[in-house]
């Protein structure tokens, strides 16, 4: 006889909401339909992408600092275009990239207890898109390098300590790049396009190892370089493949 629910080991597990005084209340979330994520979390601080007039902006807020948060809080302000994507430097954590519709990558020193006033000078301003820049990721093992994807379809790796592009992968996807994802080791990327194609790229060698295409468009979650197994979420179903 058929089952008529499909078991899970995850089927009674529920999750609980916090209470109110540990939430972050009252912030203008950017409305700009990119699909990224929208905030970036490390051990002393969490990042949101907000709206903002006359540009890009995102909030910079200590993890202690829940509860209501007033409008007038200081703000990282220095894109002349919506903020599409940030991350934190996994090295070093008052370090965070954003990327934006201006085609710039910038990297900001956050101090150490948090802004006290509106920064707009970014410690570095990585130029080499033609296009808005909606994906940025640091390497996961060497300091200073951080990777940024474009409406260009082009991926550039940056020496961020010098300010200078180390390698541009051209020519590898032709239509707009979805998600890009380093592997444990940071000797691989794996990125998704909107060809409905993933594609494993070895960026030193500047090539592609794999190609892989799916009947849907899908993003990328996390490389287990272990098993060789990527997680890709598509718009109606989550899976795992293998290459």
């Amino acid at each position: 006889m058929r089952r008529v629910v499909r078991q899970s080991k995850f089927r009674h597990v529920f999750g609980q909401a916090v209470k109110n005084d540990q939430c972050y209340d009252d912030i203008r979330v950017s409305r700009v339909t990119w699909d990224s994520a929208f905030c970036a979390v490390n051990p002393k601080f969490v990042a949101l992408i907000i709206e903002a007039s006359g540009g890009g902006a995102f909030l910079v807020l200590p993890l202690h600092k829940t509860g209501r948060i007033d409008k007038s809080y200081p703000t990282v302000c220095g894109h002349t275009g919506p903020v599409l994507d940030i991350d934190w430097c996994p090295h070093n954590d008052q370090v965070i990239a954003s990327g934006s519709e201006d085609c710039t990558v910038m990297v900001w020193q956050i101090p150490e207890n948090g802004l006290v006033t509106s920064m707009s000078e970014p410690v570095v301003i990585l130029e080499g898109h033609s296009k808005r820049v909606g994906i940025i990721t640091w390497h996961p093992t060497a300091r200073n390098i951080l990777l940024s994807a474009g409406c260009d379809n082009q991926i550039i790796i940056w020496n961020v300590g010098t300010g200078e592009a180390m390698i541009n992968l051209e020519d590898m996807h032709p239509d707009v790049i979805y998600n890009v994802c380093w592997n444990r080791n940071g000797s691989l990327i794996c990125t998704s396009c909107k060809d409905k194609s993933i594609r494993v790229i070895d960026p030193r060698k500047q090539e592609i190892v794999g190609v892989s295409s799916l009947q849907i468009n899908c993003h990328i979650f996390c490389f287990y370089i272990e098993l060789y197994l990527k997680y890709l979420k598509g718009k109606y179903e989550f899976r795992c493949r293998d290459f």
